[in-house]
């Protein structure tokens, strides 16, 4: 750490020195104080990055520098070092990681970084059929493999083009395939950061899973105490709701940061959709009326002009479904499909009886032109008018 105290060090030295602790404990086992000393340089990691806004939640991974890119990196490896310190209570540690990685998940979904497929698998959540998971399984697997392999890849050219350097310093005959390679750091690492991101999010993706069934047994385990009498509520049980509850305000006040929040849903029926899982909330939906308007929402007149406008019109609206229009609109607009159904059928009718009229006169000149020609023809005979033009008549 070159002599330097924490709080002197600079970000980029703190988040490397982090990232090598983070290495060393992935790859064996390392001491709990290098883990909890990893920890609390992590959290100093995040700390100032809040504090010099590097990211913001209008910016995508294209508006990001190189410089920066490393950093939407810290409350993953943060999740990790955390998940790994030991104590008695199990659950706080897996709920401390859990919401870092949540917090990680939204950072990259707010960047652009998160898969399609695996956006839409978390909006379902765990309503999604075997097979459906499998593939996502084996797809996530295909995506963490090829970012093995990219970063791979990238650290075996940079040892090439490190020894095509130390070749050409001693004079030395350059090995083929090593000549002439050009130097492209900053692409080169652009291109491992965000392959070490995409890495992260899958491993990411996988450890959400396996701390959400962790923290169920884990709380099964100790309701199961409190039933049989080994545990009672006491004083501690109430700090855990306090402490749970500070940290859920925390995590939502650090989130809110990186997150695009949805629009309000304002169609009832629609909501309803969402509620049973038949629509997702990104899908755009248009509606003609608007749902009956209830508590601080009255107050704005339903102009929400500001996002505290809009926090507050959502606060104490009722649970069920809310109706469009009243029962007087309801008729009337019934009345008006009627008699636009009534009009739209009238005119056919009427046509198809101009139509009939005009093919009974036309039959009635038919019939009377065939029978004067009829009689015509009793009246005159084949050839009677020619018998005094022949030779003999």
């Amino acid at each position: 750490m070159g002599g330097l105290a924490m709080e002197e060090m600079p970000l980029s030295a703190l988040f490397e020195e982090a990232r090598k602790i983070h290495l060393g404990a992935s790859e064996s086992r390392a001491d709990q104080d290098v883990v909890k000393k990893g920890c609390e340089m992590l959290q100093k990691c995040e700390d100032m990055v809040g504090k010099l806004g590097l990211f913001s939640s209008n910016e995508t991974k294209e508006d990001i520098s190189t410089n920066n890119l490393k950093y939407l990196l810290v409350p993953f490896y943060l999740a990790e070092l955390t998940e790994k310190i030991k104590q008695e209570d199990r659950i706080p540690i897996v709920k401390a990681s859990y919401a870092k990685l949540k917090e990680f998940f939204s950072f990259c979904e707010a960047m652009e970084l998160v898969p399609e497929e695996e956006l839409e698998a978390s909006s379902r959540g765990g309503s999604a059929p075997p097979a459906d998971r499998r593939a996502l399984k084996i797809a996530r697997f295909k995506r963490q493999k090829a970012a093995e392999a990219k970063l791979l890849e990238i650290k075996e050219r940079k040892e090439r083009r490190w020894r095509s350097k130390r070749a050409s310093a001693l004079s030395t005959p350059v090995e083929s395939g090593e000549e002439d390679i050009p130097d492209d750091d900053s692409e080169e690492e652009r291109d491992a950061w965000l392959a070490t991101i995409n890495l992260a999010i899958c491993k990411a993706i996988d450890l959400l899973e396996m701390l959400k069934r962790e923290e169920e047994m884990l709380s099964a385990i100790k309701e199961k105490q409190l039933k049989d009498g080994e545990d009672v509520f006491s004083r501690d049980a109430l700090d855990d709701r306090t402490k749970k509850a500070e940290t859920w305000h925390k995590d939502a006040a650090a989130r809110v940061q990186y997150s695009r929040p949805a629009q309000p849903i304002t169609c009832a029926t629609f909501a309803q959709d969402v509620l049973e899982g038949r629509a997702s909330v990104s899908q755009g939906h248009e509606h003609k009326h608007q749902p009956l308007i209830f508590g601080p929402a009255s107050i704005v007149n339903g102009s929400l002009s500001t996002e505290r406008e809009r926090m507050i019109a959502q606060v104490f609206q009722p649970s069920h479904r809310m109706p469009t229009m009243s029962i007087e609109d309801a008729g009337l607009t019934e009345m008006n499909i009627m008699n636009d159904w009534q009009e739209q059928t009238k005119k056919p009718l009427k046509k198809r009886k101009e139509e009939d009229e005009e093919d009974e006169d036309e039959d009635e000149e038919a019939v009377m032109k065939a029978r004067a020609f009829d009689d015509w023809k009793d009246d005159n005979p084949r050839g009677a008018g020619n018998k005094k033009l022949t030779p003999c008549g």
